[in-house]
């Protein structure tokens, strides 16, 4: 039998890429130090000028209406609404210099989840299956997971941008056999739990008899990726047991908020213990729901145009600064985050100047979409904690210093998995893609 294309390829690439190279790349900083990848994903475009970056010494209509507070780290300012991160900081490095030039929420959700550009940059255009997969996707085709069924979990999802799905969620042209496994609402931990319960009357024994036997009468219908997922759901005890936040204690569900960012992310730490390697937890499930549920938290996202400080202050950041410390500490309590590369990033920032925009609902000033130059929190797995990386300019429009891309950061967090930068993937016709365009960030790790 003659090899196939595809076998021949992945004979190849090792010769094309060079054992020296290889062994060059396992040798840098942060190469395969974690076991998960957590990615929690700020939609709708975190303002980097009142989170992460402020400018105190700025002008009023460029600073805006926070004051900055010292953190642990000598020299590091961050936003005075987020006390509980800044006595944390410590644990995490501030990247300043993101950078790229997509304008409209979907297509730089999409750029950010895969770490490619959409062919219809600045649009909202809606998934396909000619998509580029998203980087969980390519971690279970390139490293699947050893001990848990699903290798990618997206939990509190789908993502809304604005208020359609948003494409870079999915498996796209790697097929339906590489999606990402995907939770919603968890707070409802019951429901989620039953769904997954065997009936009474079919005991484990049954359900794998029956599953045998219909690999025999029709072995496609055992092959279909959807009903691998669902069998693989229901008969094993470690995915139930994973998904079951009433395991955890009142007092820690708690901490880390009873709402569904919160329990999101406790959700995320309970899938890094039980073996997932790629875990993105949508910290708002959409970018902007407050103009349809003004009172309702659970639906405002970071698109904050007009009335951005009303937001920010009274919904948005209290409990990202509550939910996302308690997710870093429970990791470093447990002993987690030295193998957890976690990642705090949305698909771009807010614009320097603060204005009042005429197409948007609310009667104070706000900012616009900016992917100019805006932050990211990383945390974990060698990333040096107490620190800053790259630099924006006097007003946070531009990097400074050490601009980084979304590509970049993708490899980062590939790199940090052991997936090196040069790997690939082909898809069903067995067309070879790099899994990323960029360079990992190794000066980041010590």
């Amino acid at each position: 039998m003659l090899p196939t294309r595809r076998t021949l390829l992945q004979l190849a690439l090792p010769a094309l890429a060079g054992a020296p190279a290889l062994a060059r790349e396992r040798a840098e900083p942060g190469f395969g130090r974690a076991k998960s990848v957590v990615v929690i994903f700020t939609s709708g475009g975190q303002s980097q000028l009142d989170t992460w970056d402020p400018k105190p010494d700025a002008p009023e209509e460029i600073r805006g209406a926070f004051a900055s507070t010292h953190t642990k780290t000598p020299g590091l300012r961050v936003c005075e609404h987020l006390p509980k991160l800044a006595e944390l900081s410590h644990r995490y490095c501030v990247l300043r210099s993101m950078t790229h030039d997509d304008l409209d929420h979907g297509s730089a959700c999409y750029l950010a989840l895969t770490g490619q550009f959409h062919p219809r940059k600045s649009s909202n255009p809606p998934p396909r299956p000619t998509d580029f997969p998203a980087l969980g996707a390519i971690v279970k085709r390139l490293k699947p997971a050893a001990h848990f069924p699903h290798t990618a979990v997206h939990v509190n999802g789908p993502l809304l941008a604005p208020i359609e799905v948003s494409p870079g969620q999915y498996a796209g042209l790697l097929g339906r056999a590489y999606e990402p496994a995907e939770l919603g609402n968890v707070t409802d931990t019951d429901r989620l739990v039953a769904s997954l319960e065997l009936p009474a009357d079919l005991p484990a024994e049954r359900l794998n008899a029956r599953h045998a036997l219909l690999a025999k009468l029709d072995p496609a219908a055992t092959k279909d990726p959807l009903a691998q997922k669902a069998f693989e759901l229901v008969n094993a005890p470690r995915v139930r047991e994973a998904l079951d936040l009433d395991r955890e204690p009142e007092k820690l569900r708690d901490a880390y908020g009873r709402h569904r960012s919160g329990q999101a992310c406790l959700m995320a730490r309970r899938l890094v213990e039980a073996g997932v390697p790629w875990i993105t937890v949508f910290f708002n499930h959409g970018i902007r729901g407050q103009d349809t549920h003004p009172d309702d938290t659970d639906q405002y996202g970071w698109d904050t145009h007009n009335d951005i400080f009303d937001a920010l202050k009274a919904h948005l950041i209290p409990r990202f600064d509550h939910s996302v410390s308690a997710f870093l500490e429970d990791l470093h309590t447990r002993g987690l985050l030295e193998r957890t590369l976690v990642v705090v990033m949305g698909e771009f920032g807010r614009a320097p100047l603060v204005a009042l925009e005429k197409n948007f609902a609310g009667s104070s000033p706000g900012r616009k979409h900016w992917g100019g130059c805006y932050s990211v929190l990383l945390a974990g797995a060698g990333v040096v904690g107490g620190s800053t990386f790259g630099k924006s300019d006097r007003i946070a429009a531009y990097p400074a210093h050490e601009p980084t891309t979304p590509g970049d950061l993708s490899a980062t967090m590939l790199h940090a998995l052991g997936i090196p930068a040069h790997a690939h993937y082909t898809d069903a016709t067995d067309r070879p893609y790099r899994a990323t365009t960029g360079t990992p960030l190794t000066k980041l790790f010590h």
